[in-house]
């Protein structure tokens, strides 16, 4: 498999990006809503413990996703008979790349605001602070749900091809051939 995608087939590095970052997406949802309902102190400082340094990750590879699409490679050609779906998917990925970002910028938004990070990593933590008194956390929780209906819009839409359409839309963007 070669390392940059080709008309019909992403390439080696395309893959590992979308699936690393879907497996990492899945943990900060579940952790960030863990979280956000967390009552004591320690399961929350747990929990974000794995939220921040995951988020950190998601936002570098999300980087670096955008920089390898703008400047090392481009993506298949449609599937025939998708153009107007095609539209629609991008537009998909488009906002996932802006939602994505803007969860990004408001958590360490409210990382700053609210001095939290000694506290999350301190080895026995006895405060955090209310993360609502915080500007931030409105677009957070926001993009949070917005993100959750993204991704179950696409993973709708690549079951729709794999279950209904069966035009190996899947393969493209899996490992093997």
């Amino acid at each position: 498999m070669a390392l940059k995608s080709s008309p019909d087939r992403y390439g080696t590095v395309a893959i590992w990006m979308h699936w690393l970052s879907a497996a990492l997406i899945l943990v900060l949802l579940a952790t960030g809503f863990r979280a956000a309902y967390a009552l004591d102190i320690e399961s929350k400082a747990a929990l974000l413990r794995i939220h921040v340094p995951v988020a950190v990750a998601v936002l570098v590879l999300t980087l670096a996703r955008i920089g390898w699409w703008l400047g090392y490679d481009h993506k298949p050609e449609p599937i025939d008979g998708t153009t107007g779906a095609q539209r629609l998917a991008r537009a998909v990925h488009v906002l996932l790349y802006v939602v994505l970002l803007g969860m990004s910028a408001s958590g360490i938004g409210m990382m700053i605001l609210s001095g939290a990070l000694p506290a999350i990593f301190a080895a026995d933590p006895v405060w955090l602070p209310r993360f609502w008194h915080y500007p931030p956390r409105l677009p957070h929780a926001f993009g949070a749900r917005l993100l959750v209906a993204l991704l179950a819009f696409h993973i709708a839409a690549a079951a729709y091809h794999h279950i209904v359409r069966r035009d190996r839309l899947l393969r493209r963007i899996w490992f093997a051939d």
